[in-house]
């Protein structure tokens, strides 16, 4: 298996793992009550691609895993992402004033069921982390309060660190940062 940076030619493998896994990110109660994950059109992809913030987990030439991160401009109509900018407002990380300047989105991830618990998730977050070294000191993501198993793997496998705790259309979220240098 490799990591490397997503390339034109997987916009339509990565639109099918999208469409067919959006739900991976949630936990079993906001699935149960009906809530969607976050899904990127085409459109969407290819700009996250040309830009360089789409990094693939392979083998063989199949898509295993994805991670996708983003400069705040692209995610910032969505009413979650203002709200999380908002707050950003109100959050330090050691001695640094955390912006939408010096900080960008990260998430979501997903890998194959079968290749989790093997290093890919590792492999995907240290990759991405090289590549948005160069622009961000920080990357930013919120992970839902009920979904415990991608809570332990950012905060036990990619360090990353808790900001804040909040709550956005009756959802429970936590607010985490990993410096990327």
């Amino acid at each position: 298996m490799k990591t490397r940076l997503a390339l034109s030619g997987d916009v339509e493998q990565l639109e099918k793992l999208e469409r067919l896994y959006q739900n991976d990110e949630l936990g079993d109660a906001s699935q149960a009550g009906g809530f969607d994950g976050q899904v990127f059109g085409s459109k969407d992809l290819r700009n996250l691609i040309e830009k360089g913030w789409i990094v693939v987990a392979e083998e063989k030439q199949v898509i295993l895993g994805y991670v996708i991160a983003g400069p705040w401009p692209l995610f910032e109509t969505g009413p979650v992402y203002r709200h999380i900018l908002a707050r950003l407002q109100r959050v330090e990380f050691g001695s640094a004033k955390l912006t939408k300047t010096n900080s960008c989105q990260y998430g979501p991830i997903w890998i194959h069921p079968e290749y989790r618990g093997q290093g890919t998730f590792e492999f995907l977050v240290s990759t991405l982390k090289e590549h948005v070294r160069a622009k961000y000191p920080f990357m930013i993501t919120f992970i839902a309060e009920d979904n415990m198993i991608s809570f332990s793997a950012h905060t036990n496998k990619a360090s990353m660190q808790v900001l804040d705790f909040f709550t956005f259309d009756d959802r429970d979220y936590y607010l985490l940062v990993l410096p990327t240098q």
